[in-house]
């Protein structure tokens, strides 16, 4: 059968058109733009809610609200559509459009909060009289309230059967007198997964486990106005004194790093990995789909210098795209769509596969890394962490780096994926939008991928003088010997392009009276002569670092003198997410912390927000005053 030209060309728009119908050119047939906004019942704008519109019941746009709540349709055909909008914690929302020529649509979205008692919650499980699977379906349901029993198994049971989430107990670090302890070392910590995963319970009207909270990565998931680093050096490093607010006979120190950012132009070539778990527990729309769509999102800004894998893991591991220039985005697209979910999962083959691929594409000079998506359900196979970790760390020591991309929930290894990224010389985020996705992947693509230092410490000595006790706020999982310090063989955090970290101490006076343990005096040991000290100088900041590719550390020195002054918008903000989280995980040191001067604390240095976190920020606070009400609490100072 033979064509002409004029019947193949029609042939081929046809096919564009039922393809893609809602995004022809052709101004005859369609308005340039259907805008809109998506606010909440107060008209306060809310970020990262999927707006979908549909004809004849199939998807055929998808947009997303950015930090003023707006999102944009463009080339829109003419006719009858849904609009639909979907946010984590609100109701959902979908409203007819009908697009007339010369009509250029501006919709309206008000969300609802969805109620917390009342949702309906299937549970399954076994039963014990007989190996099958029962069902028992229960409303009301209340988050953070244990499920009633189901086919005999007692209520506890039940709550770890259909919950397995897991995360390592933070004993909180406590204060430290200065005459037993004057140095305080740690590693820098630029993950961020916790405060994503806080936003997650939150929206779904829950607060989160105390062990889900670390606090130093609330802090350091926001941007502060630093200096740029000057000359040579990677980071700058900025230091603050001024009053606790939550405790207003204590002081608190700012120490603050930030990196340079670096513009897509100068991205070195990207060798990526992506190795996805495709487990049957990674079904659910917040899971593999979610992942889809941020590599659907990476995949736009890959160039003809970048190559992509996927490797797949579910009982086997497999190439589900071998190493693709990042030009050839039709064939990288395709892989992604034909990956499902399905069967059990075996990550410690995978991670092998995906390492070995890796280092046959290995760029000299670029981003050599693997990025692993899963909800962490490591259950099949070679699971000993002893042997993935030393895996890792081996190929690490070759130039290959890994990333950690948690989604979903009911059984997210948060403890488990934190461990891996941090032996891998990576960072560890948890996606809990496409919006999520978008922040980590595009937006903030170099400080996830490009490392400008890495085996990052500081060491802080307090001078006695002035300074009686201290405490680290966060960094529990990150204290290192102060030996370490100068040791080169010890690995420490990592740090990547336009990064800020963010260190805050809780300092008291000497002769404060402090509910602290302390040890007798030293019978054959004399203390240090003071002479020396300067009671201008509160402490001496030290950090060491390697370059990208260095085996030999560099050191840094800031004196942080003794000068209280009224807090900057950096220390305002990072001090206000710092009592929202000792409110979350109802820290003993929370002092006179209440909902209320978190919130105005936060509002009152909100500063820029061009990208709408710190709103949201407030809006998560009023979520959590809210249910820490309901649950019986009040907001009266805690003592």
């Amino acid at each position: 059968m033979r064509f002409s030209m004029a019947a193949t060309l029609t042939l081929v728009v046809g096919l564009v058109a039922w393809i893609n119908p809602y995004t022809t050119q052709n101004p005859e047939v369609t308005v340039p733009h259907v805008t809109g906004v998506v606010v909440d019942a107060q008209g306060g704008t809310l970020v990262g809610a999927t707006v979908e519109l549909l004809r004849g019941g199939r998807v055929v746009g998808t947009a997303t609200s950015n930090s003023q709540g707006e999102f944009d349709f463009h080339d829109v055909a003419i006719g009858s559509y849904e609009v639909r909008v979907r946010l984590a914690g609100f109701q959902d929302v979908t409203q007819p459009l009908a697009v007339a020529p010369g009509s250029v649509p501006r919709l309206r979205f008000p969300l609802v909060l969805a109620s917390p008692l009342a949702q309906e919650v299937t549970l399954v499980g076994r039963s014990k009289a007989a190996d099958t699977m029962t069902a028992a379906t229960m409303v009301p349901y209340a988050p953070g309230v244990a499920a009633r029993a189901v086919a005999g198994y007692p209520e506890t049971l039940m709550h770890q059967r259909f919950n397995t989430e897991a995360y390592d107990r933070i004993d909180e670090n406590g204060y430290r007198r200065v005459a037993e302890h004057p140095l305080s070392t740690f590693s820098i910590d630029v993950d961020t997964a916790s405060y994503a995963n806080v936003r997650r319970f939150l929206n779904d009207r829950s607060l989160p486990p105390a062990d889900a909270v670390r606090i130093e990565e609330l802090i350091n998931y926001f941007h502060f106005a630093y200096p740029q680093p000057r000359g040579g050096e990677p980071f700058s490093v900025t230091t603050e004194l001024a009053a606790c607010p939550w405790n207003s006979k204590h002081r608190l120190a700012l120490v603050g790093l930030q990196t340079r950012a670096i513009d897509s132009e100068r991205t070195p070539p990207r060798n990526l990995v992506f190795l996805l778990d495709v487990s049957g527990s990674m079904e659910s729309p917040d899971k593999l789909p979610l992942v889809k769509t941020a590599m659907r999102m990476l995949a736009d800004t890959l160039t003809a210098r970048d190559r992509v894998a996927i490797v797949v893991y579910a009982g086997a591991s497999g190439l589900a795209l071998p190493s693709t220039p990042g030009d050839r985005k039709i064939a990288i697209k395709q892989a992604i769509e034909e990956l499902s979910a399905g069967g059990s999962t075996n990550g410690a083959e995978g991670i092998r596969l995906a390492y070995d691929t890796a280092a046959a594409q290995f760029i000299k000079g670029g981003i050599n890394r693997v990025i692993l998506a899963t909800d962490g359900d490591f259950n099949v196979g070679v699971t000993n962490q002893g042997d993935l970790t030393r895996l890792i760390e081996t190929e690490r020591s070759r130039g290959i780096f890994l990333s950690v991309l948690g989604v979903g929930t009911g059984n997210l290894k948060d403890s488990t994926m934190e461990k891996l990224a941090d032996r891998g010389n990576g960072n560890y985020a948890y996606l809990d939008s496409a919006m999520e996705a978008r922040r980590v992947l595009i937006a903030e693509a170099g400080a996830t991928l490009v490392t400008v230092a890495k085996d990052v410490k500081i060491q802080v000595e307090f001078n006695p003088k002035v300074v009686g006790a201290y405490r680290l706020i966060g960094y529990e999982n990150r204290l290192l010997a102060n030996e370490d310090f100068n040791d080169d063989k010890k690995d420490a955090g990592d740090i990547g392009a336009g990064h800020a970290v963010t260190a805050l101490y809780e300092i008291v006076a000497p002769g404060e009276d402090l509910d602290a343990p302390a040890v007798d005096p030293l019978k054959y040991q004399r203390p240090a002569p003071l002479a020396a000290s300067r009671s201008e100088e509160l402490m001496n900041v030290k950090l060491r670092y390697k370059e990208p590719a260095g085996e030999a550390s560099k050191l840094i020195s800031v004196v942080v003198h003794n000068r209280i002054t009224e807090p900057s918008a950096n220390l305002g903000f990072a001090s206000a997410v710092a009592e929202f989280g000792l409110l979350l995980r109802n820290s003993e040191h929370r002092g006179q912390a209440t909902w209320a001067s978190a919130r105005a604390l936060g509002e009152q240095h909100r500063g820029d927000d061009p990208d709408g976190y710190r709103a949201e920020f407030l809006r998560l606070l009023d979520i959590a005053s809210r249910l820490d009400r309901s649950s019986g609490t009040d907001d009266r100072p805690r003592h």
